[in-house]
């Protein structure tokens, strides 16, 4: 319990920054296929929000036995969510919703159980309409191209962050005291500030040189 609760907190640490301050394209919509998938990767990286539902995701899910079902359940909800807003389908309460989201993954992370695979898989990619319904509101207007491709960033890069949050959550675990759990978390922590500033310089580089 101490443990999960140390790596909750150290997660939600490690996602803050000047990075969030920051939106690619400047909040304009995608034009091109690269501008789409640059975009769709850092949409999930620099929303404070939408990251931390994707690392409770991704912890969630280190101690299932079928490791993979919750985080696809909820990058098909997400994909489905943006489809629905190009669709001009609004959803009631989408910022509460989401926000609602991260506090109840947050709650059920540091209680430190298992969750069962099909509940847990459902309600995720129930959240995921309304985190993706947000995010297709940075492509209306666009060309189908750019959205494909941008439905693709946000997609593999919500999949690679779980996956990530859940290997490091299990080497985190193997821990056997604090001793050696408190480099481990000093490690992610300064990991994920890192990431939010490389992909934050990443997008400023590539945006400026088209």
């Amino acid at each position: 319990m101490t443990k999960l609760t140390s790596l909750s907190l150290a997660l939600i640490v490690a996602t803050t920054g000047n990075a969030f301050a920051h939106h690619p394209l400047g909040g304009a919509a995608p034009e091109t296929m690269l501008h789409g998938f640059l975009s769709g990767v850092g949409h999930p990286i620099i929303g404070f929000d939408h990251l931390a539902f994707v690392l409770a995701i991704g912890v969630l899910a280190a101690f299932q036995t079928h490791r993979l079902v919750l985080p696809f359940g909820f990058v098909i909800g997400t994909v489905i969510g943006s489809l629905l807003t190009l669709a001009a389908v609004t959803l009631p309460l989408t910022e509460l919703t989401i926000t609602l989201s991260v506090l109840f993954a947050g709650l059920i992370v540091m209680r430190g159980r298992d969750v069962a695979v099909l509940p847990a898989t459902i309600l995720g990619t129930l959240a995921g309409l309304f985190h993706g319904a947000a995010y297709g509101a940075a492509v209306i207007g666009a060309e189908t191209t750019p959205i494909i491709a941008y439905l693709a960033g946000f997609g593999l890069t919500q999949l690679a962050i779980m996956l990530v949050a859940g290997f490091a959550m299990q080497q985190i675990w193997k821990a056997a005291s604090m001793a050696e759990l408190q480099p481990r978390l000093a490690g992610a922590l300064l990991a994920g500030v890192g990431v939010t500033y490389l992909v934050e310089h990443a997008e400023q580089f590539f945006f400026s040189a088209m």
